[in-house]
């Protein structure tokens, strides 16, 4: 990659530090938010860890971090960062169905919206609301892991997150459901729902059962208790394109976090060991 590219990319990782690791609002709101369904000690795996808000907020929690995060530049600025966290692993590799390697497509303006889904990219250049612009302009490959195998290197974990741009059925594609962890959480897009509708669908193959939807980074749940699958899935599809982005959280059969958590995000706060920032 020539000079030029490079400066380009750095620019595009610098846009996403201001919003996601600079804003004090923000990670106020996140680790309060992150506190209803994430415990000390316990283990969170941050697939898509992008430029770490998300483990910063869960290792500022105290619990223990396996970032995970496809992008090579991405993920040394993550090995930057938390340097001196204990509790944080970073692993740079992609997230599939199968261990090997993946092609991943940058968008070097936005890295926040790399991908290695062919349909999420085809739809956000097909002109889609709140898309346009977006470009997706150097592609690479990279080494690709699956949840069952990181569970096999660093445990279980009580928390998943994946946030990897229409990638996510098959980021859930490898895990088991003998490994499925108490509580995880998938992004879905309103210009593709066709893959959140499928991920919902995989989260029930996994034995979740419960479920709660927040929109955007508003670090708010829209129903407040876990609702059924087919509430979800009809919000899913109802959802106003405006709506843009947003998290499923799900519950299954073991003791996991949620809502009704949320009155203890301060005491976790208020003693927790914070993360490095930049």
């Amino acid at each position: 990659m020539r000079l030029a590219g490079r400066l380009a990319a750095w620019r595009g990782i610098a846009r996403s530090i201001a919003v996601y690791r600079l804003d004090r609002r923000h990670r106020h709101s996140l680790r309060r938010f992150a506190s209803g369904f994430v415990r000390p000690g316990e283990l969170v795996f941050d697939i898509g860890a992008h430029v770490g808000d998300r483990t910063a907020a869960f290792a500022g929690i105290g619990a223990r971090v396996v970032a995970v995060e496809a992008q090579p530049r991405l993920a040394r600025l993550l090995r930057w960062q938390f340097w001196r966290a204990r509790q944080v692993t970073v692993v740079g590799a992609a997230v599939g169905r199968r261990a090997g390697t993946l092609t991943l497509r940058l968008n070097t303006q936005n890295p926040t919206v790399a991908s290695a889904s062919d349909g999420f990219v085809a739809a956000a250049s097909a002109g889609a609301s709140g898309w346009e612009g977006q470009v997706w302009d150097e592609t690479i490959t990279v080494d690709c892991t699956t949840l069952d195998d990181l569970i096999a290197r660093f445990g279980r974990p009580a928390f998943v997150k994946i946030d990897v741009e229409g990638f996510e059925v098959e980021v859930m594609a490898g895990l088991s459901p003998e490994n499925a962890p108490a509580a995880l959480s998938f992004e879905f897009v309103t210009m593709d729902r066709a893959p959140a509708l499928r991920a919902l669908q995989e989260a029930v193959r996994l034995g979740f059962a419960r479920f709660d939807v927040s929109l955007g980074e508003s670090h708010e749940w829209v129903f407040g208790e876990r609702q059924p699958v087919e509430v979800i899935e009809a919000y899913l599809r109802n959802l106003p394109d405006e709506a843009n982005s947003g998290d499923v959280y799900c519950w299954g059969g073991r003791s996991g976090g949620g809502p009704a958590r949320q009155s203890i995000c301060d005491e976790a706060i208020s003693g927790a060991p914070f993360a490095t920032f930049i």
